[in-house]
């Protein structure tokens, strides 16, 4: 039986805390910023937690 693969564009976005959380950065921060107010902005600025329910996916997925 081969060894399980990382799915390598989940790596890519997703990280692990040290007590397990998934956390990963906000969407809609690439461009047409002009369109979104300084409030949104500043509130995507940041990362974020993954809810448990998602991040049991993400986990397999990145094999940790």
């Amino acid at each position: 039986m081969g060894k399980i693969k990382t799915h390598k564009a989940s790596a890519k976005r997703f990280s692990l805390t040290g007590t397990g959380k998934v956390k990963l950065n906000h969407t809609n921060r690439r461009h047409k910023l002009g369109i979104k107010t300084a409030k949104r902005k500043r509130q995507l600025r940041g990362g974020a937690v993954m809810s448990e329910a998602m991040a049991a996916n993400v986990k397999k997925m990145i094999n940790k």
